[in-house]
């Protein structure tokens, strides 16, 4: 019986619509199976990995398959159910398969690739063309050479039909160089050698060295039974970097090794902590953790998804610990949500007294390397390890199969939301999905909910939990606002401290207090000008200011990443009377350097906080008392926990408020409330002063309160009334072009098409806040969809008629992103 063709559909980690299919080889070293990764071609000579999602027996219609390549797995790296996650977020955020691979797999398990060519050392001498004698005269001189390569050397941009006769003819070779990105961790290690395996064998090789006066190789033979703590009988080894950190020099152990004194082998060590022991047991739950516990698993009876909502400090992590404890008793795997990779430094501390090495942590903190091998421990499936995978947003995408439980904790946090590039997903929602799928519970937690979440649980749809106390009785935060028109007016402001926060910060650090102080700005000063004509110099760019750093001594641009020695003059009028206005993080620790010399500040925000190492100094720093003054984003106000902090300075509440979207004022209470939580946590009750020149605006009074129930009543009437999540769903699309008057005429011909089935659903166009970010001018429209089934179909309907109008030949080239949920 003749067997059938096989072919796959591959998953290619690019942005085209659909999946491709793929022959495979009768003479596959494995069987195919969904979730693999396989070698093909793509075009005339690029080779991809991709991903099987289908295997079946039908060609396709419309094109020959070509043959798979290679097949990169025995078994898959891909489960099913991660398989159709991807397929939900494509289709919900309107965005190809191909892009949601590119986002959910960690680096190491991409490949890169690249076409070299060789010559072949047997081809036989004949007639050569001008072009092909080139090529084979290069390859003689340099070797192997890319495609690239020979296109340079011959001047010519086509030159794949001359390398295709050559490889015809016999005289090249061509190497696809697919290179695995993640390289297990070898570490080489030491033992004895067969003449120094004994005691009695160890008397002579001493004796021999003595005789020998090698006295560096018995001193490396001594540090090595010490380290070793060598006992006759047992195999005792001794990392070899281990041994020459102990003064002894690599030729020496080398050497030894060649006397067979030792013997050298390697062994895979995983980057993962090796020995992490769980060292405590969850703290006893309050009377008022507890009925919040019990609630919570009463909830679930009737619901998948519960709202925690707990005021700052009051507990919730416990509660977590809790719920945590009992999945992992159930032998089920716990996700735990985190918005932000600074938050994870003290909760990984913590969950670790509690499970030891059960706890993973998975964010791009860390090396591809380590992310892989999390990756590869969740996908071995081994009760014990990683079992509580805590992590950002990319975290969703690791190969579950035992999930049991998700925990996003702060699940406000816009931060969980994707921007670019695509898929643009919330991760809050995203594991909505995954846990409907996976028959999981569901816990969001916060103490400032967002709008969409606490609806959802007036509406019943949700389970909702008040916890509205502090843990231990503690009282929650003074909040005293200070008028900076009353500063300026008596002249009492000490460049951006009014004089009531200098006060009371000088006065809580001579106590021994700590202090913690946000200005949601980074860099020195955002703006400088030019006091004769009003000058600002900007990114030539984008249509932004460039703010200044000084410790870099840069002019930066935020949004592309431009940069600029600090002008002396200005560019317009010859002036030399340059200012800087408003201020950042760095402008405050210089201020607080000056004012107060012999007091130690810390600084944490994107400039201070590049790798995964630099989070754990500042925190430690500031919770070992080492730090009294700690400045920073929005990074000091989401989840940190300080024994010490007995005030909290909010430098600039009214740039938050005034910013000109629809959500500000839901962000500035959550923010304000967040932040004010840090302080008073243990000992006493903090204080919290807020510097405003507005200080009647009607938020501010909420803030004060710490009323989130009238807070959320007022702002969820205006949505109402303005038609805004969570009565309709949003979708945000921009088309950019470098060339201002076709972006223009593109969206003008979009609003025609669009507006006659949209009608009052369609805001646009118009141009955002920031009309050109890195040389593409900009042009969005906002549109509104209902919450009903029919909707989504709506959804691809207008992105399609959009994407039929950009192909036209006058808007070839205009871009197009479009934003599901924007935030």
């Amino acid at each position: 019986m003749e067997l059938q063709t096989q072919f796959v559909d591959v998953i290619i980690p690019q942005a085209i619509p659909g999946l491709l299919t793929y022959r495979v080889p009768r003479s596959t070293e494995f069987p195919v199976k969904i979730g693999q990764r396989v070698v093909v071609p793509l075009g005339k000579s690029k080779l991809l990995a991709g991903i099987i999602r289908h295997v079946h027996t039908s060609a396709p219609r419309k094109y020959e398959a070509k043959y798979l390549e290679s097949i990169l797995d025995e078994n898959p790296v891909i489960n099913e159910q991660q398989l159709l996650l991807w397929e939900w977020i494509a289709s919900y955020y309107c965005c190809t398969l191909g892009e949601v691979m590119n986002a959910a797999l960690p680096s190491g398990l991409k490949l890169s690739s690249e076409t070299k060519f060789a010559l072949n050392i047997d081809f036989e001498d004949q007639p050569w063309s001008t072009k092909e004698e080139t090529v084979i005269n290069a390859m003689r001189a340099r070797g192997r050479m890319t495609v690239q390569d020979v296109s340079e050397v011959l001047e010519l941009k086509n030159v794949m039909p001359i390398l295709r006769d050559l490889i015809k003819k016999g005289v090249i070779n061509s190497e696809e160089e697919i290179r695995e990105k993640f390289k297990p961790k070898l570490v080489e290690y030491l033992k004895l050698g067969p003449i120094a395996n004994t005691d009695e064998k160890l008397q002579i090789v001493f004796a021999e060295l003595e005789k020998r006066k090698a006295q560096k190789q018995s001193d490396a033979l001594m540090v090595f039974l010490r380290l070793s703590e060598w006992d006759q009988g047992r195999n005792a080894e001794v990392e070899r970097l281990k041994l020459q950190k102990e003064q002894i020099v690599s030729g020496t152990v080398s050497a030894m090794i060649d006397k067979q004194i030792f013997e050298l082998h390697t062994k895979e060590i995983g980057r993962l902590p090796q020995h992490l022991m769980a060292s405590d047991k969850p703290k006893a739950l309050s009377e008022a953790q507890q009925n919040a516990l019990n609630s919570i698993e009463s909830l679930w009876k009737e619901k998948d998804v519960c709202l925690l909502h707990g005021v700052t400090s009051s507990g919730k992590t416990e509660i977590y610990a809790a719920l945590i404890e009992k999945a992992l008793a159930e032998n089920k795997q716990v996700l735990f949500l985190l918005p932000e990779i600074a938050l994870t430094t003290q909760i990984i501390h913590r969950l670790r007294k509690f499970f030891g090495k059960r706890v993973g942590v998975y964010h791009s903190g860390y090396s591809d390397n380590e992310r892989t091998e999390v990756w590869q421990k969740v996908l071995s499936n081994i009760p014990g390890e990683c079992d509580v995978i805590l992590g950002a947003r990319s975290a969703l995408f690791l190969p579950f199969t035992r999930l049991g439980l998700i925990i996003v904790d702060e699940e406000h946090e816009h931060s969980f939301k994707q921007h670019d590039p695509a898929p643009r997903y919330h991760a809050r929602d995203t594991a909505l999905w995954l846990a409907r799928q996976t028959n999981a519970n569901v816990l969001l937690g916060s103490a400032t909910p967002a709008i969409e979440s606490f609806w959802n649980a007036t509406q019943n749809r949700y389970g909702l939990v008040t916890l509205s106390e502090r843990y231990g009785a503690m009282e929650l935060p003074e909040v005293v606002l200070c008028d900076l028109r009353i500063d300026i007016k008596a002249k009492t402001l000490k460049n951006n401290f009014s004089a009531k926060l200098f006060e009371e910060m000088k006065t809580a650090v001579e106590a021994g207090e700590q202090v913690i102080l946000f200005q949601n700005r980074r860099g020195y000063s955002p703006l400088w000008e030019c006091q004769t004509c009003g000058w600002i110099p900007t990114c030539t760019r984008c249509d932004v200011s460039l703010t200044y750093h000084k410790q870099a001594a840069l002019l930066k641009c935020h949004y592309c990443g431009y940069s600029t020695p600090p002008v002396v003059s200005c560019q317009a009028c010859g002036s030399r009377d340059m200012k800087m206005l408003g201020f950042g993080t760095e402008k405050i620790e210089e201020d607080l350097a000056e004012f107060l010399p012999d007091v130690k500040v810390q600084r944490m925000d994107l400039d201070t906080t590049r790798s995964k190492s630099s989070y754990q100094k500042i925190i430690s720093d500031f919770e070992g008392g080492y730090t009294s003054i700690l400045v920073g984003t929005q990074m000091v106000t989401k989840g940190l926990d300080f024994d010490n902090v007995s005030l909290v300075g909010i430098l600039n509440a009214d740039k938050m408020m005034n910013y000109p979207d629809f959500r500000s004022i839901e962000r500035s209470f959550q923010i304000m409330t967040q932040v004010a939580g840090r302080a008073g946590r243990k000992k006493k009750r903090g204080r919290v002063l807020i510097q405003t020149y507005n200080p009647e605006h009607w938020l501010l009074d909420m803030v004060i309160k710490g009323d989130y129930n009238a807070f959320y009543e007022k702002e969820i009437k205006e949505r109402y009334q303005f038609s805004y999540p969570p009565f309709m769903r949003l979708m945000k699309i921009t088309i950019k072009h470098k060339e201002e008057n076709v972006a223009e005429r593109a969206a003008t011909a979009i609003s025609k098409l669009l507006q006659p089935q949209l009608t009052d659903r369609i805001l646009g166009p118009e141009k955002p806040y920031i009309p050109r970010i890195n040389n593409y001018y900009l042009q969005q429209f906002l549109i509104r969809l209902d919450k009903k089934a029919e909707s989504a179909e709506l959804k691809h309907r207008i992105i399609e008629q959009i994407r039929d109008v950009l192909m036209t030949t006058e808007f070839k080239q205009v871009r197009l992103s479009v934003d599901v949920d924007p935030v």
